[in-house]
């Protein structure tokens, strides 16, 4: 697939401190979907090869609020400590992603069901006549292509993710596994995207075996 390139227009960079370390921010608005989107960058990028990479949806009750009925604030922490430590990488964070796409009224009105009715992520989508899964990780793959890199090692459990990006030219040297801990909150959640969407969880049956899923990550 090939996409029409970023214009420069529709990107702004400044440097980002924050209390992991300064960050170059890269701001955009991508021409195909219209959402602006955040690229928080360490290091160099240009040229570069399995530069280590997180493509983050948006997801406001967990990055920011921290809920625990799923794991995306943890997983954008543990993303951004490993480009930390890496001392190289980039996190792209995708707006217009929340709820896996059906935005953010539509997700708490299937938390709802979820919880007085006991469906799952998936079914509690669908029953309110919601596709399961309409994001575009063409923006993120637009926004690698801008900063030059050539190939990443992504952190991702989710190999749809990967296929997406593939799809829109960027080489997927690898993945790497983003696992947070299952709790009592977020076992539900977990299980369905292991069972239902094909995310490869493996410290699940972990958790299932132990019991280890009683307390908060």
């Amino acid at each position: 697939m090939r996409d029409d390139g970023i214009a420069a227009a529709d990107v702004a960079e400044a440097d980002l401190v924050t209390r992991r370390g300064t960050f170059r921010s890269v701001a955009f608005r991508d021409p195909s979907d219209g959402n602006e989107h955040l690229a928080l960058v360490l290091g160099e990028t240009r040229g570069r090869e399995n530069l280590l990479v997180r493509v983050h949806s948006e997801c406001v009750t967990g990055d920011i609020f921290g809920a625990m009925r799923c794991e995306c604030g943890d997983q954008l922490d543990a993303a951004l400590e490993a480009i930390v430590r890496r001392g190289n990488g980039v996190l792209v964070y995708l707006r217009g992603h929340e709820g896996r796409g059906i935005g953010l009224v539509a997700k708490v009105r299937t938390h709802l069901l979820q919880d007085e009715h006991g469906l799952d992520t998936v079914d509690s989508a669908t029953a309110l006549g919601y596709p399961v899964d309409e994001r575009d990780f063409g923006p993120a793959a637009r926004v690698l292509a801008y900063l030059g890199v050539r190939s990443v090692r992504l952190m991702s459990n989710n190999l749809d993710k990967i296929r997406a990006l593939e799809a829109h030219g960027i080489v997927v040297a690898s993945r790497v596994p983003l696992l947070v801990q299952a709790t009592d909150h977020n076992i539900q959640y977990l299980t369905a995207k292991r069972d239902r969407l094909g995310h490869d969880l493996p410290h699940l049956d972990a958790a299932a075996r132990t019991g280890s899923a009683g307390g908060p990550a």
